[in-house]
């Protein structure tokens, strides 16, 4: 096997472009950003126009060619529109060189429609936005890569 990245076109695969706007969709997208990495300079508010985004290394779960190719990652977007407010727990963000890991996406419902989305990170970490509806975007922007690691990541029981 050839140490070249994979491409899209190998697999007959396409880029993620998926959108979430209830409890439902948006435990799918949360299936498939798990294990995503990302640098805690990648993480983005804009008060102004409501939004709150992150560009990830994203472990694609939904590829298919496992037999054909190391385990990979793509780099993806992953946007939350309707954003009030952000709050985060057990991170320090003056440090630049923090990496952090995203576990899963969650909601908890408020009134018509408004409440909180959860970002659980590893090492007990977490981001709370609310917002006064779902409004996600996960997004893949790059071609596949090779996983650093060449392993699917694994989780304690």
């Amino acid at each position: 096997m050839s140490d070249q990245d994979a491409r899209f076109e190998d697999g007959r695969e396409a880029p993620l472009n998926l959108g979430a706007l209830d409890g439902d969709d948006l435990q799918v997208i949360s299936s498939l950003a798990q294990d995503a990495v990302f640098p805690i300079t990648e993480m983005k508010y804009d008060r102004k126009g409501r939004r709150f985004a992150l560009l990830l290394n994203r472990f694609r779960w939904e590829d298919q060619g496992g037999t054909r190719h190391n385990p990979e990652r793509v780099q993806a977007v992953l946007s939350f529109d309707n954003v009030l407010g952000v709050a985060s727990q057990g991170i320090d963000r003056s440090d630049a060189d923090m990496i952090l890991s995203l576990l899963s996406v969650s909601f908890e419902a408020g009134d018509d429609g408004a409440g909180d989305i959860l970002l659980t990170l590893a090492g007990d970490g977490g981001i709370r936005l609310s917002v006064e509806a779902i409004e996600v975007n996960l997004r893949d922007v790059t071609r596949p890569y090779t996983a650093p690691s060449k392993s699917t990541p694994k989780h304690d029981a």
